[in-house]
This record gives C-alpha cells, sequence and structure tokens, in this order.
C-alpha cells in the first residue's frame, strides 16, 4: 500500500445500505395518539430494546453518544459514504459542503505547504471531519485525507447547523469534540519541537490504533518520516528497536502492535492528555492547556 504524501482527489460514493431512518420507524401507538414520530421503534424488535439497537448500529462515538431522540432526529440528515485511501475530504480555505462522522477507517488532519506537510491529528470513529468550521466561522487551514480506508455517514453543513440550533444536545457535544480535537493539533504541535523520536512515533502509534479500534495499522515508514517530520533511516530504526523489544511486528506495509501496554510506556505525555480528551463525551472536555 501506498501511502506517500502524495494525495489524489477521488470522488465520494455512496453506499446502497440502508440509512437509520430506514432501520427504524414510528410506532402504530404514536400514530394513532398524535405524539411526536421522533419516538421511534426498531423494525422487528420488542419496544424495550430500541435504544441498544441503536447504538448497536452507530459506530462513530459522537453520534452513539447523543440521545435516542437526538440520534434519531440527527439520522434523517446523514448519508452513508464509502472513505476510500487518498480521498481528500477537505481542502485548506476552501468551502465545506459536508462533515463527516468517521465510522471505521482512518483520516490524516494535516497541514500542506511548498510540497510538504505536516500532520496535526488523526481521525477515527472517535470524531467528525470538518466540525471545526460549525464553531470558527472560517475556512480550515487543514487540509483531510483518508489514511486507512473505510466508511462515514456525512451530512450537510447547513443541516447540521439548523440541527444543532433546534437540539443543543448535539451542538453541545459536537462542540465538546471540536474542543478535544483543538488541544490534538495543539499538542502534537508542541511534541514535535519538544519530544524525541521514540516517544513521537509511540505516541503516534497508539493515538492511531485508539482512533481505528484495532492493533493493525496499514502504515508504511515512508509516511511515518513525512507527517512526523523525521528522516527515514531514523524512524526505522526505532522501528526496528520496537520490534526487538515485542512491541510491534513488521511486514510490508503493516505494522501490529503487540506489546499495547509497553508501547503506552514509551509515548510521550502528549498520548495521555490527548487520549483523555476523547474519552469525555458526556462529561467537560479537558482542558487546552498543554504540557511539554
Amino acid at each position: 500500500m501506498n501511502l506517500s504524501h502524495r494525495t489524489s482527489g477521488h470522488s465520494e460514493q455512496s453506499l446502497k445500505t440502508p440509512t437509520f431512518v430506514d432501520a427504524y420507524q414510528p410506532s402504530l401507538e404514536d400514530s394513532k395518539s398524535g405524539r411526536s414520530s421522533t419516538s421511534l421503534q426498531p423494525i422487528r424488535h420488542q419496544p424495550g430494546t430500541a435504544r441498544s439497537n441503536m447504538r448497536s448500529f452507530v459506530k462513530n462515538a459522537i453520534l452513539a453518544s447523543l440521545s435516542l431522540q437526538d440520534l434519531a432526529a440527527i439520522g434523517e440528515l446523514l448519508e452513508p459514504v464509502v472513505l476510500r485511501e487518498r480521498m481528500i475530504l477537505q481542502e485548506p480555505k476552501r468551502h465545506l459542503d459536508f462533515v463527516y462522522f468517521i465510522e471505521t477507517g482512518l483520516v490524516s488532519l494535516r497541514i500542506v505547504a511548498e510540497g510538504s506537510i505536516l500532520e496535526t491529528a488523526v481521525i477515527g470513529h472517535q470524531g467528525a471531519v470538518g466540525a471545526s468550521i460549525l464553531f470558527g466561522g472560517h475556512p480550515s487551514t487543514h487540509q483531510s485525507v483518508v489514511l486507512f480506508p473505510g466508511s462515514s455517514h456525512r451530512i450537510r453543513v447547513g443541516d447540521l447547523r439548523r440541527i444543532m440550533n433546534a437540539r443543543p444536545e448535539i451542538r453541545e457535544h459536537l462542540s465538546r469534540y471540536v474542543q478535544a480535537l483543538s488541544l490534538h493539533c495543539a499538542q502534537t504541535g508542541l511534541c514535535g519541537v519538544r519530544h524525541d523520536r521514540e516517544k513521537r512515533l509511540a505516541s503516534w502509534l497508539c493515538l492511531a490504533s485508539d482512533a481505528v479500534d484495532a492493533h493493525v495499522l496499514p502504515v508504511t515508514h515512508e509516511y511515518l518520516s513525512s507527517v512526523l517530520g523525521l528522516r527515514r533511516p531514523g524512524v526505522t530504526e526505532t522501528l526496528i528497536r520496537f520490534e526487538e523489544q515485542g512491541l510491534i511486528r513488521k511486514t510490508r506495509g503493516v505494522l501490529q502492535i503487540d506489546g499495547r501496554k509497553c508501547l503506552e510506556q514509551k509515548a510521550c505525555c502528549c498520548y495521555k492528555l490527548i487520549s483523555s480528551a476523547y474519552a469525555r463525551p458526556t462529561s467537560k472536555p479537558a482542558t487546552n492547556e498543554t504540557t511539554g
């Protein structure tokens, strides 16, 4: 798999799979009584299982943390989309049409300048690409590129703004995520100038593993070198040392994490700070203060 910093603008392809609305329908009792049709029951399931079935339908952490009513409301506007490797979801300083709630796969959030790239965050099932535009008001300076293929649910920015205004809990959950992402980006910048190669590599591997909820990462030495701003021989040397210590196993184009706990111990303090910010979807987010 070629994961070089060059990207190509693959077009988006919608999946012909059921949406949230296809999977749920208003109950007959609600229709007769005139109650809101947002009181939904899953087709062919007992009424008491509605919440658990809705939760099992969603992998994205932001969507899964919403109430059943808010999830049903936003689900009417979501469209499933295939994420193909190197697909560009967001370009710097360009109008954004959609926000993407990532279900599977991994997206690289990066700054591109004069042919070079600097990755500031990775976004997986914990997040949403383009969500920051909802609170900043200005076009993003970042490019978002699919690193590992997968799937997502997308929604038009205008539709998401309207539903955020109508349903404050959705706004609150997105706001907390955007604050966590902002901390991630800021901490990555600080990490690049304060921490050594071994700590930065261990931190990236742990964060990427968390984002895809897997221990197998289809990533190359070349990619890690380019996005972290490190020399490739140094990256290779560090990964070989990790492998000798039983932390990872390498094959061509794929890296498997075996000693996760030990790899976390190798990572710098940035990993714990960033991961804790994402781990609190229903509570107040971590402070934006960065540490060395």
